[in-house]
């Protein structure tokens, strides 16, 4: 009786597997029945399957490796709710200034003179102002690979047409002078952290590489301490400039902040896995600094000094995209945003497996931003050395600075640069 009872516990797991086997063979016979009973279905999913893959690489992929991430950005509706608007869209009543004369002026420098501005643009040239009677003239150059027949595609500087050429001609961005010496240092997105004497010319490249040999590959802004030591972010390790977008979307975070120590001629990281650090600026004790986050769209602080040195901390939370950050003779900051952040955008950023497939189909990004409710206009903040909120001036409508990457406050006027069009804007201020 014993060996009757264990012969059929023994086949009872058999025979349960055996239905269960048979069930599924049946499902999927009835499924490839229904499939072949109605084409349509499975021309839909052939469909579906080929605009998921985008075969012609019309979506923003263009067929890179895409690994997107869940992000740490604060709740959109937390952040809109507490954020001061600027109903008389003040921005929108500023000047643009060199139309078509200067090409992607990302960052903007003055002298200790007080003369300029100067600027980086996209051809790969550091030019400056000088006056109306001479205009713009070409002051450095990050490479002695720049030659005027590749490089200079004037108003296309700005345009995709560009991008082939960037690796060669240089793409300079954070630029900022040594007031002592009157030196140019320049954080280029390919030829890393270079000088320029204040005779221009051909500048010397400083880092290229940190202390360990890991490639610097996104070098984007920069400030400079008074013991000599500089502070640059390195925005990813994975995408250079042309493929920014790609470290938005995916929100990978593997940028930098880093060190260039002259004695040494070393580079040191100070920070690591930051998403998208982009614009620095020392406070004026130099007790800290502060540093944006692109992709979490976020201002933070790093403290040099005091009880808190050596660790990083939350200033605040954006309604947009921020780039630089710049102090005026106050100690207060600007900071310049990319607006604006919309629910769908926060939905995204929550969901990557969403986003391995909206960012996969077959359409331009343009359009799949639009669909999102974003629209590309800006708005400038000034900040104080707590995070409070000072000033906002926003452009709703795009009408000035649809895009802007740097606010600088010098000789009565808010000089605004952008590294996506043609042109400055000013604005009287105070």
């Amino acid at each position: 009786m014993h060996q009757k009872l264990q012969s059929i516990k023994l086949s009872l797991p058999l025979l349960f597997r055996s239905l269960f086997n048979m069930e599924k063979r049946k499902l999927k016979d009835r499924d490839e029945a229904i499939l072949l009973q109605h084409p349509l279905v499975l021309f839909l999913i052939l469909v579906l399957g080929f605009v998921i893959m985008d075969p012609l690489q019309v979506g923003p992929l263009g067929g890179h490796e895409f690994k997107p991430v869940k992000h740490s950005i604060a709740p959109y509706k937390k952040v809109m709710e507490r954020w001061p608007r600027d109903n008389l869209s003040r921005l929108g009543l500023g000047k643009l200034e060199f139309e078509d004369e200067v090409f992607g002026p990302e960052s903007l420098e003055f002298d200790a003179l007080g003369l300029g501005p100067y600027t980086g643009l996209a051809d790969g040239r550091i030019v400056r102002w000088m006056g109306p009677d001479v205009g713009w003239e070409t002051f450095a150059l990050v490479t002695a690979n720049w030659s005027e027949q590749v490089c200079a595609k004037g108003n296309e500087s700005t345009t995709y047409k560009q991008w082939k050429h960037e690796k060669r001609c240089g793409r300079p961005l954070g630029l900022r002078f040594d007031k002592v010496t009157g030196n140019l240092y320049i954080a280029d997105a390919y030829y890393g952290l270079l000088v320029v004497g204040p005779e221009g010319g051909l500048a010397t490249p400083l880092s290229t590489q940190d202390v360990e040999g890991n490639p610097i590959l996104f070098a984007n802004d920069l400030d400079i301490h008074t013991n000599g030591s500089i502070f640059f972010t390195d925005t990813s390790t994975r995408y250079n400039r042309v493929d920014h977008f790609l470290i938005l979307l995916e929100g990978e975070a593997t940028g930098r902040l880093l060190r260039y120590d002259p004695p040494t001629k070393t580079t040191h990281v100070v920070l690591h896995g930051l998403a998208f650090p982009n614009g620095l600026q020392f406070s004026q004790d130099q007790t800290f600094l502060l540093f944006t986050e692109t992709t979490n769209c976020r201002l933070m602080k790093y403290w040099l000094e005091g009880p808190k040195s050596g660790t990083v901390e939350l200033v605040a939370d954006l309604p947009g995209f921020p780039d630089n950050v710049r102090i005026n003779e106050k100690g207060q900051f600007w900071v310049a945003i990319d607006c604006c952040r919309t629910p769908a955008q926060e939905v995204l950023s929550n969901n990557p497996w969403l986003r391995n497939v909206y960012f996969r189909l077959p359409i331009r990004m343009t359009y799949l931003a639009r669909i999102m409710g974003m629209k590309m206009y800006t708005l400038i903040s000034l900040f104080n050395d707590k995070g409070e909120i000072l000033e906002v001036l926003e452009d709703r409508k795009g009408e000035v600075m649809k895009l802007v990457s740097e606010v600088r406050e010098s000789k009565g006027k808010l000089w605004i640069g952008t590294v996506a069009h043609n042109h400055i804007a000013t604005v009287p201020y105070p």
